[in-house]
């Protein structure tokens, strides 16, 4: 069974605040409760630790899609099922709409009745009220990956106002 869950949220940055934040994935542990680690291995690859119903669980995934200001879209390569994909929506000069739908398999008894009370949505929803705590208080962005990548392939790595891979 797999569980998909839909959550969005407008947070008050222009989009390329929010966009430029949301690719520093090894921040992730800050905002995203049940991630205990997201390690970028190169501009396509992360690895992740997670922790859910008190299970640890860790994965590579791939970025299957990312465009600025627009998308981030990625899937697991090994281990758990988890994909998600990011939506990045002006709402006005200086607003944001974070559309986030994420996919995956909740194994075992926690994971499967979490699931089903949809407390993995809930989970979701706070934490993207804890990415826009994060970052209408802090302003501007710990970094920024400006590339592009197409099928998990980059294919524009050197567009202006880029500052290398999303690493910290």
């Amino acid at each position: 069974m797999t569980s998909t869950i839909h959550a969005d949220v407008v947070v008050d940055v222009p989009v390329g605040v929010a966009y430029d934040q949301w690719t520093q994935f090894e921040s992730f542990p800050d905002f995203l409760s049940g991630v205990d680690e997201v390690r970028q291995l190169d501009d396509t690859k992360l690895h992740w630790v997670v922790s859910v119903g008190g299970v640890t669980r860790e994965f590579d995934a791939e970025i299957t899609e990312q465009r600025p200001d627009e998308v981030i879209a990625w899937r697991s390569v090994d281990g758990e099922l988890h994909s998600g994909r990011v939506v990045f929506a002006p709402e006005g000069a200086e607003s944001t709409r974070v559309d986030v739908e994420m996919a995956w398999e909740p194994e075992g008894f926690v994971e499967k009745v979490g699931a089903a009370l949809n407390i993995d949505q809930a989970q979701v929803s706070s934490d993207l009220k804890d990415f826009k705590r994060l970052i209408e208080e802090r302003g501007t962005p710990e970094g920024a990956w400006r590339g592009e990548v197409h099928g998990g392939q980059v294919t524009d790595r050197d567009l202006p106002g880029s500052t290398g891979p999303s690493m910290l």
